[in-house]
């Protein structure tokens, strides 16, 4: 029998948070039918035995390998039987009234066709990271230029952040995150999921996007709320910054037209060199850290191939 919302969660190597996260789902759902379909992948630490054992209401899909973020929410999607889906990390706590809130915004757009809400760091703070705007050639010359930087709550100087905007008011937005993202079922089959091309990171950027050409308007609301730790499957913050890279360079060259694509990589290994040189010069003048840049630059024949 079919259910109003499938939850698909991917995780790896996340066993407590991700225990944490079905904790504070189940302890404040909301209070339309639902399924949780849970996608592990292949996790050292024993997430999807700890899952199974825990809460056996989960379907549980332990996989063989690792399919990363975008090849784990499509294989779990084959199973959904949800009018909704809910894309939701392992690393995050559902707070009271959230799911519902999320769904309640949908029921009032649903010519949106994606919908997402506001998220926090565990202090309370907000982390604006529940959504973005689209990369652009003038976004890119912002970050290479280092005037996203000195002026981030500006949304000439900072568009991709959305200036200052606190996500205290509903609003459209270019790319809805992963990590809190409904969709209509219907859409998600007609967009064939994620492009798994991507492994991870800029999944759901593409995923917008396509949307955004069939006329939805991704959106997000303040009243769906819950909290977003972030980072916790990624135990070095440099492979982070390289798919994350490699994520974005996959998205130029596949949304921006044939002409704009070498100014969008120089664009991009000014921003790289930039942020490598301001290390070294934070380093010199106060003895902060410099490797993590310096790595990243010099892996940037890398991550300039994108995935």
């Amino acid at each position: 029998m079919g259910v109003d919302l499938s939850i698909l969660i991917v995780s790896y190597n996340t066993r407590e948070v991700t225990l944490d996260c079905l904790r504070s789902l189940y302890a404040n759902p909301p209070a339309v039918t639902f399924e949780v379909i849970l996608l592990d992948n292949a996790s050292p630490d024993g997430s999807a035995e700890a899952v199974a054992a825990a809460f056996p209401q989960v379907q549980l899909i332990a996989s063989a390998e690792n399919t990363g973020f975008a090849g784990g929410n499509n294989i779990a999607a084959e199973r959904a039987g949800g009018r909704r889906l809910l894309l939701l990390n392992p690393d995050t706590i559902v707070l009271p009234g959230s799911l519902q809130a999320l769904w309640d915004f949908a029921e009032r757009h649903p010519e949106r066709g994606i919908w997402g809400g506001r998220t926090l760091f565990e202090d309370g703070s907000l982390n604006p990271t529940s959504c973005w705007g689209r990369i652009t050639p003038w976004s890119l010359f912002c970050r290479a230029t280092a005037l996203t930087y000195v002026f981030p709550g500006s949304r000439l100087f900072n568009p991709e952040a959305y200036g200052d905007w606190q996500r205290d008011t509903e609003q459209e937005v270019d790319i809805v995150t992963g990590c809190f993202l409904l969709i209509d079922h219907e859409l998600w089959t007609r967009l064939g999921g994620f492009d798994r091309t991507f492994f991870m990171y800029a999944e759901e950027a593409d995923l917008c996007l396509r949307a955004a050409r069939l006329g939805y308007r991704p959106s997000i609301t303040p009243e769906a709320v819950i909290v977003h730790l972030g980072g916790r499957s990624e135990a070095s913050s440099v492979e982070k910054t390289i798919k994350t890279a490699r994520g974005r360079v996959t998205l130029i060259r596949k949304h921006w037209p044939a002409w704009q694509r070498a100014i969008g990589l120089a664009l991009f290994r000014g921003w790289a060199l930039s942020r490598a040189l301001g290390a070294y010069v934070a380093r010199d003048r106060r003895g902060g850290p410099r490797d993590k840049w310096k790595i990243v630059w010099g892996r940037r024949s890398e991550w300039l191939k994108g995935y």
